[in-house]
């Protein structure tokens, strides 16, 4: 097993992360936890939510990401628990396969809605707390599905490369208050979805032969990024991609 590295400057740091019950959300909150942050995340899913919080002692909101609305409220419910946020992961998001041949306007606005929009209203709810204390660490999650220029699901690659724009523009909007936003370029994770759906033998082979190194990603190398750039360590760290892909193409 890997030995990984401690951050004290996360320890007793407000942390807020978007689907944060399961996948690579998952592995972030208990990365967070176990550096001694306040942890607190947003998910729709009770039942994985509550275990969640069980297992690690983070608090939690349930909303769906894409009501704004319910987003807001659930942003200042919880602030209003733990005070204002030190960190914010914009973590959640969706990959569904999709044919491009088949993609209505209300399916590519879900998709918009689900990957991105909310992304944008909650660095605009967190933000305010982060002036205030003078400092803040955004960490937008992207994907390297365009950057290979995959198939299969064009929506979910359109919004995952808007994140790009968002993360440049924002950096420059907040970065005067030293608040920080980045993004974090994961390559394909093997969470428990990701297997279940699409890891059959064939794309696992053809997929070790597209990177680099030849070990599947696992979440927790993603999380370790993250945590990277919340922490002080990062203090000069903005408007960038940091890739987790073991050197995909």
């Amino acid at each position: 097993m890997p030995e990984f590295a401690t951050y004290p400057s996360l320890k007793a740091k407000t942390v807020l992360i978007t689907g944060g019950a399961s996948g690579i959300g998952a592995d972030m909150v208990e990365a967070f936890a176990a550096q001694g942050a306040a942890v607190a995340f947003l998910d729709r899913d009770a039942a994985a939510s509550r275990a969640m919080a069980e297992r690690t002692g983070a608090d939690f909101a349930l909303c769906d990401l894409r009501d704004i609305d319910s987003t807001r409220a659930a942003i200042t419910e919880l602030a209003g628990r733990m005070g204002d946020f030190d960190v914010l992961v914009n973590n959640a998001a969706r990959d569904d396969r999709h044919d491009w041949r088949e993609v209505t306007p209300d399916y590519w606005d879900d998709r918009m809605q689900t990957n991105l929009r909310h992304m944008f209203f909650a660095i605009q709810a967190v933000a305010g707390g982060m002036i205030r204390k003078g400092a803040g660490s955004i960490i937008n999650m992207g994907s390297n599905s365009w950057w290979e220029a995959g198939a299969g699901f064009p929506a979910y690659a359109t919004a995952k490369a808007a994140v790009h724009g968002l993360t440049r523009t924002m950096a420059r909007e907040l970065g005067g208050h030293r608040i920080r936003v980045n993004t974090v370029v994961p390559g394909w994770i093997m969470t428990e979805r990701q297997k279940d759906l699409w890891a059959t033998p064939e794309a696992l082979e053809n997929h070790r032969a597209n990177q680099c190194l030849p070990d599947l990603i696992d979440p927790v190398y993603v999380a370790r990024m993250v945590l990277f750039l919340a922490s002080d360590d990062a203090a000069m760290c903005t408007a960038s991609n940091y890739m987790v892909e073991a050197g995909s193409i």
